[in-house]
Formats: C-alpha cells, sequence, structure tokens
C-alpha cells in the first residue's frame, strides 16, 4: 500500500484537544465518510505518526523539496538523453497518492488493515495526490521521459488504481502492479527492456523515487547498518519520502533503539 492539505492550513492537535476530527484530522477531505465528521479525539487517539502525516507542515515541506529536487536532476539527466528513450521510475503508495485517510478511517474504529477493507478504499478512489507530484511528473513528460508506476498493489486493483490516477489527472505511462511477489526488479526489467506493456519501447530508468528503502534496486532495510557512503545514491538517483505508518522498517529488529 501504499491527502492533501491545503497551504497555510496546519493545526495543532493534542491528546486534550476537544476540537472534532472535521476539524483537525480530516482536514480537505470533501468526501470523508459521517465517522469522522462526528468522532471527537477524546473518543479514538490518533497516532502521532498519522497526525504528522495528516496535519502538520513538515510532511508538506518535505515532499515538496524531495520533488523540487527530482525536477532538478531529472533535467540535467534529460539534456544528456534523446527523448522518449529514458524513464523515471516511482512507487505509488505514500509516493505518488496519499491513503492516509484510510488509515484515519481504521485508527478511528480501532481497527488495522485488512484485505476487505483495503479492497473497498481502493475501489472508492479516493486517495488524492501527495504535494508536488503531479508537477514533477508533467515536467518528466515535458522533458521527453517515461514515467513507470511499479506498485505493490495487486493485479486486481489495477484499473481501479488507474482510474484513481486518471481522476487527479497525474500523468503516467504504465502502471505495473504485483503478481505472486512483491519484488519490483522484474518490473523494473520490464521497462528496461521493452516488455512491460505493448507501446512503449525498451527505456532506461535513470531515477526511482519510494516511500520503501525496496522501492530501489538492490537495497533492503540492512543499509541502516552501513556506512554514509552507501547511501551516495540518494539525492541523485534516489529519492525517498517519508513514511512513518507502514512499510519494510517495522520488521527490523530492535538491538539499535536504545542507541
Amino acid at each position: 500500500m501504499k491527502h492533501s492539505l491545503v497551504p497555510g492550513l496546519i493545526l495543532l492537535l493534542t491528546v486534550a484537544c476537544a476540537s472534532t476530527f472535521s476539524e483537525v484530522a480530516v482536514g480537505p477531505d470533501e468526501t470523508a465518510p459521517e465517522v469522522l465528521k462526528t468522532a471527537t479525539t477524546t473518543e479514538k487517539e490518533v497516532p502521532v505518526a498519522l497526525r504528522w502525516v495528516r496535519n502538520s507542515a513538515e510532511h508538506r515541506a518535505v515532499y515538496l523539496q524531495a520533488f523540487r529536487a527530482a525536477s532538478w536532476v531529472v533535467e540535467v539527466m534529460a539534456a544528456e538523453r534523446l527523448p522518449d528513450t529514458w524513464a523515471v521510475a516511482l512507487d505509488g503508495d505514500e509516493t505518488v497518492i496519499d491513503n492516509s485517510l484510510y488509515e484515519l478511517e481504521r485508527a478511528l474504529e480501532g481497527q488495522s488493515m485488512t484485505d476487505e477493507s483495503w479492497d473497498e478504499w481502493v475501489r472508492r478512489k479516493a486517495a488524492p495526490p501527495l504535494p508536488g507530484v503531479r508537477a514533477f511528473l508533467e515536467h518528466v513528460h515535458d522533458l521527453g521521459g517515461k514515467i513507470a508506476i511499479v506498485t505493490n498493489r495487486r493485479q486486481h486493483h489495477c484499473e481501479a488504481t488507474e482510474e484513481n490516477f486518471h481522476l487527479h489527472e497525474l500523468p503516467f505511462d504504465v502502471i505495473l502492479c504485483r503478481s505472486d511477489t512483491g519484488e519490483k526488479e522484474p518490473r523494473w526489467r520490464s521497462v528496461e527492456d521493452g516488455t512491460a506493456t505493448a507501446g512503449l519501447p525498451a527505456l532506461e530508468i535513470v531515477m526511482w523515487l519510494g516511500d520503501n528503502i525496496e522501492d530501489f534496486p538492490d537495497l533492503d532495510q540492512s543499509l541502516r547498518l552501513e556506512a554514509d557512503e552507501e547511501f551516495a545514491g540518494f539525492g541523485s538517483r534516489f529519492f525517498v519520502l517519508p513514511n512513518p505508518l507502514y512499510g519494510s522498517f517495522p520488521r527490523n529488529p530492535p538491538e539499535h533503539l536504545a542507541e
């Protein structure tokens, strides 16, 4: 799996706050279900990480910062390549589209993610674009690049996901959902060898963007134990977005938490 915030609307949320979710956590989501509009913060505590994602200036700032930086780098890359010969690969959830309303609904109900609730959320096509991403995708196309969305949404989610992108006018050339495994390497290779989808030629992937370390080639959580030099690709070929809600990081053993 893998929000929108109105610029300038940054509200403080505390445990003692008596405001309703519609005032504090729901923000500008006009399609929020009635349960969110009537519940108060004293009824269900919203996790701090979710408050940060949905209601902080920093969350908006870091997405805008990352996509602006990626735009500058991709301009340099495009200048060295012919149009329609290269691509940018992005994860979908929490990289391009925002599922924090789903997380909020589940938290309000005191529930975690389930396959059934996730299927219903995907069918709603209610995930908005994250800050700065539409401008970045449009810029890639303007520069002559292609856009490959490589997501771990399952195959039966692909049609609704494409419709979600179209509803928000998010450019893409192909969306590749997972089949048997969540490994993304075979799908990246299909972009590079021209077998990803009919009509899309073989493309050099010049940049990867994602919210999980596994959204980048040959990387996993073991990278956290390596020297800074091993992170050299970040800021040039790799751009990571923040996701404190879920991902591969919860599987890390706790041996370094007290350090």
